[in-house]
């Protein structure tokens, strides 16, 4: 039996999708044929390249849609050329599996026009779009009920599915009635060799004391606010004058964060980096005396697993984050916990850690053991092979 699948994913560029090049080139490594629908994006433009043995096909995509027409002709757009690249990989190479990774939750779409050879859906499922749509939008309207449809839709029609944590799990079995069996649970850990530890670089600071990093995107529902109200109340209430806060990332609200920052006179306390090379970024972590997530309490947050956390725990640093559940499964000891969308304790627990240096370096050594003995690629990439395995051998009978 052959075993070659497409990977088809839309809202970012493979290889800089990190959990999907992971995907990619360990299956690649475990003797599988793989090939990659993406989109195009900064510094991968080229629309074909075959890396690391993997075949990566790219198409040009409008900017993200805004609104209910925006949505509809991005993704109809998407859909589009994903299906004609589909086609023309299907006659160059072939696959028998379709991997889908959301968002959208439409991809399944494309597995209809190649049904009929016998090829089959799989759905990796990384962002819960129903409850992302709330997020984004704070409402209910007539995207959210398709975001609802489609995932329902999304999981009839997949044979198997590879969820990122239990909470995923959960939804994929109660919300979408998929048999628990055809569940595997399979969390997007870091590789450990591309997060080496290094000296950290005093300069970075700026000459303040301390240093408290940032790595993710910026986007409004990644709590950006509540972070800098945390330094507005650690600078003018504390007056604390001592502390440097590095936020390494891009994304659609960092003009707008910015900006606040400078009306609020605190460019002096935070550095905006932008996207930046894997090396700059490991300078930044590496001289952060502890990291930080802001993310917003909400019903995607609560329930999703955040890749920055898992990271920061790579390079041995102690965290500041909300309470929420995943965020708790992840770090565990390795994390201060504020109260839920509460900037005044988020700070307190920053100021709080950052006095003590020795349980500083206790959280650190937790969060990195947990990282190497159990969340590492190397240990959360068995359940890709596992379900691929069970997957191959069920169409074998």
């Amino acid at each position: 039996m052959n075993k070659k699948i497409l990977i088809i994913v839309e809202n970012l560029p493979v290889p800089f999708d990190t959990r999907v090049w992971q995907e990619a080139t360990t299956l690649v490594k475990e003797g599988y044929e793989v090939s990659v629908i993406c989109p195009t994006g900064k510094g991968f433009m080229d629309l074909y390249e075959q890396k690391e043995g993997v075949h990566i096909y790219r198409h040009h995509l409008p900017e993200e849609g805004n609104g209910f027409w925006g949505y509809l002709k991005e993704y109809y757009i998407a859909l589009r050329e994903e299906t004609k690249l589909a086609k023309r990989i299907y006659k160059e190479r072939g696959f028998d599996v379709i991997h889908g990774c959301n968002p959208p939750d439409n991809i399944f779409l494309i597995t209809r026009k190649f049904k009929k050879y016998g090829v089959q859906y799989i759905f990796d499922h990384h962002d819960i779009c129903p409850e992302l749509y709330i997020a984004k939008f704070g409402k209910k309207g007539l995207l959210y009920w398709s975001q609802i449809f489609f995932e329902r839709m999304t999981y009839k029609y997949s044979a198997m599915a590879f969820v990122t944590n239990e909470s995923y799990k959960k939804i994929a079995i109660e919300r979408n009635h998929m048999q628990p069996k055809d569940v595997f649970v399979l969390r997007s850990g870091p590789k450990t060799e591309r997060l080496t530890l290094r000296p950290p670089k005093v300069e970075i600071k700026h000459g303040k004391k301390y240093m408290v990093g940032y790595v993710g995107v910026i986007g409004k529902q990644e709590g950006m606010d509540y972070l800098v109200d945390a330094v507005m109340y650690i600078v003018n209430t504390c007056q604390r004058k001592d502390i440097f806060f590095g936020i390494c990332g891009g994304g659609p609200y960092l003009e707008t964060i910015k900006n606040r920052v400078q009306d609020l006179g605190l460019s002096e306390y935070i550095e905006f980096t932008g996207r930046v090379s894997d090396d700059k970024l490991l300078d930044y972590l590496n001289t952060a005396d502890l990291c930080v997530n802001p993310d917003e309490y909400n019903e995607m947050n609560d329930r999703s697993t955040m890749n920055k956390v898992l990271e920061y725990m790579a390079l041995a640093k102690p965290i500041v984050q909300f309470d929420l559940t995943e965020g708790r499964y992840s770090a565990k000891d390795a994390s201060l916990y504020a109260k839920p969308n509460d900037a005044i304790d988020l700070g307190d627990k920053i100021l709080e850690l950052l006095e003590d240096e020795g349980r500083r370096k206790a959280m650190g050594e937790s969060g990195y053991q947990r990282v190497q003995n159990e969340l590492s690629w190397n240990h959360t990439s068995k359940a890709l092979i596992a379900g691929y395995e069970y997957y191959f051998e069920q169409k074998a009978r």
